[in-house]
């Protein structure tokens, strides 16, 4: 019987090691999932800087042709300096968590959102094999069409052993990558549009851009994302500037 205790008791201390000692923190469960604690406390920190400074928002300095989900990324050195944040969030990117903090509709009503930063590595990984191949082609690896200009990726072509993907943030499927006519990578949210439609209160309409179901029903916004609209209940690419 005190064997029986000792090596379960062994085998507890090396689940306790391996879970919090042999692994740095970057790597620990919490810095890897949304916190709603976490993201109340960055928005409060943002809502009183709005007030200090007349008005003004605490982001980092972007392009203006920066798409509109990552254009606000939240600037944490600002935030501190005003001591409105003690420490930055632990599932931070700055702080070696997989997510980044921004801000959608800062002008009016700034809400503090996320970015996996899980599918920007996966852009890019497909990324780099997309120009090591147009170094050596014409023209990118264009495979089925989706709809006038946006197509499957040859994913063959690009060495690779099945279509990419990446993992959805709202409901954890593989959501297609996918390319436009000049050759710019994005993720195909249709899936995750669609079920928004059905599940979120809304009045868009034909022609409106409905990626806001998403980025203001959840904690996430839906990066390298191209323009979508309603039709028929559904979720179709919106023929427009993104």
């Amino acid at each position: 019987m005190n064997r029986t205790y000792t090596r379960a008791f062994g085998v507890l201390l090396l689940m306790i090691l391996l879970s919090g000692c042999l692994y740095p923190d970057n790597e620990l469960a919490k810095n890897q999932v949304p916190n709603e604690a976490q993201l109340e406390l960055v928005q409060a920190a943002v809502d009183n800087y709005r007030e200090e400074t007349n008005g003004l928002v605490p982001i980092k300095t972007k392009p203006m042709d920066t798409p509109i989900f990552q254009k606000y990324l939240i600037d944490f050195s600002a935030l501190k300096e005003k001591h409105q944040l003690a420490e930055i969030p632990g599932n931070a990117y700055e702080n070696g968590g997989v997510y980044q903090y921004t801000l959608i509709t800062p002008e009016d009503n700034p809400r503090v959102k996320l970015i996996d930063l899980r599918i920007t590595e996966a852009i890019r990984e497909v990324s780099v094999k997309l120009q090591i191949y147009r170094n050596e082609h014409l023209y990118p690896p264009f495979g089925d069409p989706i709809v006038k200009g946006i197509y499957k990726l040859n994913y063959k072509e690009l060495g690779l052993e099945h279509e990419p993907y990446v993992v959805s943030p709202y409901s954890g499927d593989n959501l297609p990558i996918i390319m436009t006519t000049d050759g710019e990578l994005y993720v195909d949210y249709r899936n995750d549009l669609y079920d928004a439609i059905k599940d979120y209160d809304h009045n868009y309409k034909k022609g409106d851009d409905i990626r806001y179901l998403l980025a203001e029903n959840t904690p996430f916004v839906p990066v390298y994302s191209l323009p979508y609209t309603i039709r028929d209940g559904e979720p179709v690419f919106l023929n427009k500037n993104k």
